[in-house]
């Protein structure tokens, strides 16, 4: 009985995992007038993405076909970046250039916009919903609560950066953040009374995005967009719970200008949103893509 159970286990693993290789395009080529996403997540409610635009200011829904629908709109929301699903709590999340955004998910409706720092970029989201954003030009990431009341989480000065500093962060299950500084590609390990740098063998210049894998490791999206770094993903796996960290994956994009990746149940998708266009050469475009890593 033992073995036919394994055999049965061992099945149903191979049957998810053909279906995880193949359940979305390995290229998804996004098509939505001049949006430029710079953020993007997976929403398991409609089992698609969910892209910002840093142009038009909306948050769309992507499937399969690439084509964007718009599902916040809302004329306040300027320059939304990274953004996160709250499918627990029917939300959807997007730092932006004056604070955080909380919207509902199924209708893109308003719940709260709390305005805060010099220039949030990106979000995470612990087991109560509170949400903790970076604000790159400044020192301090921020605690937005449930309700929307904000409160400095953290402040240290290494978080900062000569035009821009932290930026991607992510939230550990143990009750810490991890978050990327852009310019010198430390990672830091942070909780409400501590900061501490984890050692990594060479520094993510260029750290954008964050995203932690089902298997616990981190994957990192890094870019050249404003220093010298590298379009690349880089892969770590954690020694003692965060205090350091070794690389098993290292790529370039085949693309240019990533910035951020979205965990799904077919892989882990990274964004990129013709950025270089936008910031370097001043051109619009109405193309984006997202590619499994």
């Amino acid at each position: 009985m033992k073995r036919l159970v394994l055999l049965v286990l061992a099945g149903l693993l191979a049957i998810t995992g053909t279906a995880s290789a193949t359940g979305l395009p390995r290229v998804i080529n996004g098509y939505g007038e001049t949006l430029h996403p710079e953020g993007v997540a997976w929403d398991p409610t409609r089992q698609a993405f969910l892209v910002s635009s840093i142009v038009r200011g909306t948050i769309s829904v992507v499937g399969p076909d690439g084509k964007a629908r718009t599902l916040v709109n809302d004329p306040a929301l300027t320059q939304p970046l990274g953004v996160h699903v709250d499918a627990r709590r029917n939300r959807v999340l997007t730092a932006y250039s004056q604070g955080l955004g909380i919207f509902e998910l199924s209708t893109g409706r308003t719940l709260h916009l709390a305005k805060f720092g010099k220039a949030p970029n990106d979000l995470a989201i612990d087991w109560f919903g509170n949400a903790y954003v970076t604000d790159p030009p400044g020192d301090t990431i921020y605690k937005v609560d449930v309700n929307g009341t904000v409160t400095p989480f953290v402040t240290d000065k290494r978080l900062a950066g000569a035009a821009y500093g932290m930026n991607g962060v992510v939230w550990h299950p143990a009750g810490f953040l991890l978050v990327v500084h852009y310019e010198n590609g430390k990672l830091f390990k942070v909780t409400r009374n501590t900061v501490t740098e984890v050692a990594i063998a060479k520094p993510l210049v260029g750290g954008d995005g964050l995203a932690f894998q089902r298997d616990g490791s981190l994957v990192v999206v890094t870019n050249k967009l404003g220093v010298p770094g590298e379009d690349a993903v880089t892969v770590l796996r954690p020694r003692s719970l965060w205090a350091s960290a070794v690389v098993t994956r290292h790529t370039q994009t085949p693309i240019s200008a990533p910035t951020t990746a979205a965990v799904t149940p077919y892989g882990t998708y990274v964004v990129h949103g013709r950025l270089d266009w936008l910031f370097n050469e001043q051109k619009l475009s109405n193309e984006f893509f997202l590619s499994r890593i």
